[in-house]
C-alpha cells in the first residue's frame, strides 16, 4: 500500500517551531491549496480550497522555521497521518494532517520567482541553499526532507520525482480528465 501526498500550495501561517525532550524539531504551519474548474451547468469558474495542517521534523523543521513565513509558496511531499485524542470531557476527536518528508521552497524571499532547493554539495557561505537562478536548469529530488540534485542520484525506476519539474499552472476541466 502507497500512503503519499504531494501539494503544492502557500502557507496559511508562519512556521510554528517546537522541540520535544529529546530535541527533535517539529515544525507546523498551515498550507492552503486551491482547485480551480469549470462549472458544467453554469459555465462559471470555480475555485474550492483546502486548508491542511503540515509538520516537519529534524533538520528540516528548523530550515523550515528559518526560511518560509506566512503567504510563501512551497512543494510538500509526505504522507497522510490521522491523529486522534481524548478531550478533558471525555469527547473523542481526530483530525487528519501531513507528515512532511520533502519541503521545496518554489519562491524567494521577496521575489516570487524561482526558489532554493538543498544541494548535496555545500557551496560558499550559502549553507547549502542555491537559488535555482544562479545554476542553470538545475533539477532536484527527495532525500530526507530536502532536495538533492538528480545527477547525483541513481533512481533505477527511470520515473523523475515531481519536485525536479519546473511547477507550472495546468488548466485542464474536469472534462479532459479520463478518470
Amino acid at each position: 500500500m502507497l500512503n503519499k501526498v504531494i501539494l503544492i500550495g502557500n502557507l496559511t501561517r508562519d512556521v510554528e517551531l517546537r522541540y520535544t525532550q529529546s530535541g527533535t524539531a517539529i515544525a507546523k504551519f498551515g498550507l492552503a491549496v486551491s482547485r480551480r474548474w469549470k462549472d458544467k451547468n453554469s459555465s462559471e469558474d470555480r475555485e474550492e480550497v483546502m486548508f491542511i495542517d503540515i509538520n516537519v521534523f529534524g533538520r528540516s523543521a528548523e530550515i523550515a522555521n528559518q526560511y518560509l513565513n506566512k503567504g510563501r509558496r512551497v512543494l510538500i511531499e509526505g504522507r497522510l497521518v490521522l491523529d486522534q485524542w481524548t478531550d478533558q470531557n471525555g469527547q473523542r476527536h481526530s483530525r487528519h494532517n501531513i507528515s512532511a518528508e520533502n519541503v521545496q521552497f518554489l519562491d524567494s524571499k521577496g521575489s516570487g520567482e524561482g526558489g532554493y532547493a538543498r544541494s548535496t554539495q555545500q557551496s560558499g557561505d550559502s549553507g547549502g541553499f542555491e537559488s535555482p537562478a544562479s545554476k542553470q536548469s538545475q533539477s532536484v529530488e527527495s532525500d530526507g526532507g530536502y532536495a538533492r540534485s538528480a545527477q547525483q542520484s541513481s533512481d533505477s525506476s527511470g520515473f523523475e520525482s515531481p519536485a525536479s519539474k519546473p511547477s507550472q499552472n495546468i488548466d485542464i476541466d474536469d472534462d479532459s480528465i479520463p478518470f
